[in-house]
């Protein structure tokens, strides 16, 4: 998939580092009534690490991993139900209906979306698109963070409150 920045509102978050890109996905776990966020960039961009932030915030202590061999891994949280999705080794976008995935976009279930490109006509539109990206001016500059989508200002808002943001 390209990224087309002109896609996305506004300047990125910049993330200097993987503890920022974990704290980034901490902050987002308070944007209310998210539902399905697709997470974009290229393999190893920072994505999972992303969702561990979100997960630790939400309550979640055990190992987080890429279900890019499960296609989906669930979990369970006393405060709601995520089920992070890796479609890259998805062959045709039909194989989610053999997941049952349409019954499971229930009431208070965060989906979380890698390669949702992947499943394009079988999955929700996305409450929040972001895109992460290695800094332009190298790794050692961090990463990128791209926001897009109907709850990508209260998204830059929780962003903004987290502690270590000026």
């Amino acid at each position: 998939m390209v990224f087309d920045r002109a896609a996305f509102d506004g300047a990125p978050v910049e993330l200097p580092d993987a503890a920022a890109t974990e704290a980034a996905g901490a902050a987002l776990a308070a944007v209310p009534g998210l539902r399905t966020v697709y997470l974009e960039g290229d393999l190893g961009a920072g994505k999972t690490t992303w969702v561990r932030g979100l997960l630790r915030a939400l309550g979640h202590a055990g190992t987080v991993r890429s279900p890019t061999y499960t296609l989906v891994e669930p979990y369970e949280l006393d405060s709601r139900k995520v089920l992070h999705f890796d479609l890259y080794r998805l062959a045709d976008p039909e194989e989610l209906e053999y997941l049952g995935v349409r019954e499971a976009h229930g009431a208070g279930v965060l989906w979380l979306v890698e390669w949702s490109e992947r499943g394009c006509g079988w999955l929700p539109e996305p409450d929040l698109r972001m895109h992460l990206e290695e800094h332009p001016d190298g790794p050692e500059f961090g990463r990128r963070l791209w926001l897009e989508g109907s709850a990508a200002e209260a998204a830059r808002a929780a962003l903004a409150a987290a502690p270590g943001q000026e």
